[in-house]
């Protein structure tokens, strides 16, 4: 992992510092030359970083499914997905 991301708090990242810093944590893990409790560090960073991306995700497919479609299929605009929040 590079210093820089290991620095970067995960909820400060873009999609892309995540999505990179998580196939890093994975790299290693998947290696095995790493020491238990480092990789239980690792493990967890892991976590967060895939429950960041994973919610980021999840935020893109709401705002692309919020397009209005008009009758004849043609998109008309967009709707806030969170309207009713």
């Amino acid at each position: 992992m590079s210093s820089e991301q290991g620095q970067i708090p995960v909820d400060k990242m873009s999609f892309e510092q995540a999505l990179a810093a998580l196939e890093d944590v994975v790299e290693r893990l998947e290696r095995g030359d790493v020491p238990l409790d480092q990789s239980i560090t690792l493990y967890e960073r892991g976590e967060k970083l895939r429950a960041a991306c994973q919610q980021r995700l999840d935020q893109a497919q709401a705002r692309i499914e919020s397009i209005v479609t008009g009758t004849d299929g043609v998109p008309k605009g967009t709707e806030p997905f969170d309207k009713g929040a």
